[in-house]
């Protein structure tokens, strides 16, 4: 049986690689590298959302969540769903402005400083969604290899996203997730009713399971379950990488088509993770996934499923997360490329210099994460982390770009520092020090998020209004 998971991993490892020499073989400019020629249609942009919206979010923090609280674990992916029904209206607007990253997006509306800060907010938000990734994968590989270390494992899986995405860029990225979007679906529809026969039914689910594992909220607060939904959906609504992949369609029917199949896919597939991770939770109550709940679902796979199934389901969690990995690992490298290198030190680059430059971020950054993710004790700590640099920091000037036309430059400057630095001072330990256990026991999106919209409309009220050059390139 071991030797059934080993071939499957193999298959989909080399598959991945493959596709990733193939499209390097035919990248020649920096928009083939970034955007891939802006030439994806519906269909790959579906999945290429698809897979880099879940990742090790869904299937590692996502499912210690439903280990520990049942279906209320919806509340997280809830917050994701409700960002897609926005952006359903944003999408063809951000085609239209077809740039390369978001902070082309906020200089355009704003001014250099919000460029800058912006870039630096990425930076901190997508290296620590790639390093969980990381650690995600290394966790499958120590339950496939039980010689494999997780932390070895880690390793293993750095090296392999970082010479995969350095290749061929958002080509390498997009049309690897076709190929993985297709399996995660698949297996994820498959295992889900498999699991719940082999647990007993809903019969045998409810009586193993403790009633709270069905309820509402389940064992959470109200501020605990908006905690997870907030920064979710916050960051659904400015996430660089998805409107990266915006800027990459074919055209704005292709970008709003997209959104609609990706609402689809989001809403089953997230439901079908939480479930298998309740399933799981049902049939595996103590041993080594009680001491580690992410592991559940990759877990419940080895041990809880007919062989080859359980093979396949293993192998859609590896591979979602290299798509993951790859997908907020080569977003920051565009980043620094386009908004650093481009912008300040060689405006005049031919494109086989940005290439190499681009190929050499890429492999900084993942070793950036590589650091992160060997410190890291839990993804779902992590994963709340990044997402709420990003939430607060960026989210609120992404929107007020598209459907402000008060907030000012300086606004969003303000808003951009203040939620990066409440985020980072929140997540200290010794911050909390001063607070009392009420206050210090939250997690860090309302008080980022207060103090981010409270300095974009503050500092917005005192400083002069954006020009109409500025407003024009955003109105629908």
């Amino acid at each position: 049986m071991s030797s059934l998971y080993i071939i499957f991993l193999v298959v989909i490892a080399v598959a991945l690689m493959s596709m990733s020499i193939f499209q390097a073989s035919r990248v020649k400019t920096k928009a083939d590298y970034l955007v891939a020629g802006r030439s994806l249609p519906a269909v790959v942009l579906v999945f290429t959302l698809l897979c880099s919206w879940i990742g090790s979010g869904s299937l590692f923090a996502g499912a210690e969540n439903a280990y520990k609280n049942g279906f209320a674990a919806l509340w997280q992916p809830a917050g994701g769903w409700l960002g897609l029904l926005l952006i359903y209206f944003i999408a063809p607007r951000a085609r239209k402005f077809a740039q390369f990253t978001i902070p082309d997006l906020l200089e355009a509306r704003y001014n250099q400083a919000a460029r800058v800060l912006g870039t630096i907010a990425i930076l901190f938000a997508y290296t620590g969604i790639t390093c969980y990734q990381f650690r995600g994968g290394g966790d499958v590989l120590h339950l496939i290899f039980p010689g494999v270390s997780a932390r070895l494992g880690v390793y293993i899986i750095a090296i392999f996203v970082i010479a995969m995405t350095a290749l061929a860029g958002m080509s390498s990225v997009a049309y690897a997730d076709v190929i993985i979007g297709t399996i995660v679906s698949v297996a994820c529809l498959a295992a889900a009713p498999v699991l719940l026969a082999h647990a007993g039914g809903w019969a045998g689910i409810h009586a193993s399971l403790p009633a709270t594992h069905f309820q509402f909220l389940g064992n959470l607060t109200l501020a605990r379950a908006l905690e997870f939904l907030v920064p979710t959906m916050l960051l659904m609504l400015g996430n660089q990488a998805m409107y990266q992949k915006f800027f990459s369609a074919k055209s704005e029917r292709d970008a709003r088509r997209a959104v609609v199949g990706w609402i689809i896919g989001t809403v089953i597939l997230e439901t079908a993770i939480v479930a298998i991770a309740v399933f799981g939770s049902a049939l595996f109550q103590t041993g080594e996934v009680a001491l580690h709940p992410r592991e559940i679902i990759p877990y419940t796979a080895r041990n809880g499923m007919p062989a080859l199934l359980g093979a396949l389901l293993l192998a859609a969690v590896f591979a979602k997360v290299i798509s993951t990995a790859s997908n907020f690992l080569f977003s920051p490298a565009t980043n620094l490329v386009n908004d650093v290198f481009v912008r300040y030190i060689s405006p005049g680059a031919s494109n086989k210099r940005v290439l190499i430059v681009s190929r050499l971020m890429v492999v900084l950054l993942g070793i950036w994460a590589l650091y992160q993710a060997l410190g890291a004790d839990s993804i779902l700590e992590k994963m709340l982390y990044a997402y709420t640099i990003y939430s607060a920091a960026l989210t609120p000037v992404i929107l007020a770009a598209f459907y402000s036309k008060r907030v000012t430059a300086w606004g969003a400057v303000a808003a951009i520092a203040a939620g990066t630095l409440v985020t980072l001072v929140w997540s200290q330990p010794w911050a909390h020090g001063s607070f009392p256990d009420w206050i210090a026991q939250r997690d860090a999106i309302f008080p980022a998020l207060f103090a981010a919209l409270a300095a974009l409309v503050l500092v917005s009220l005192v400083t002069p209004k954006p020009t109409q050059a500025q407003l024009a390139q955003f109105e629908a």
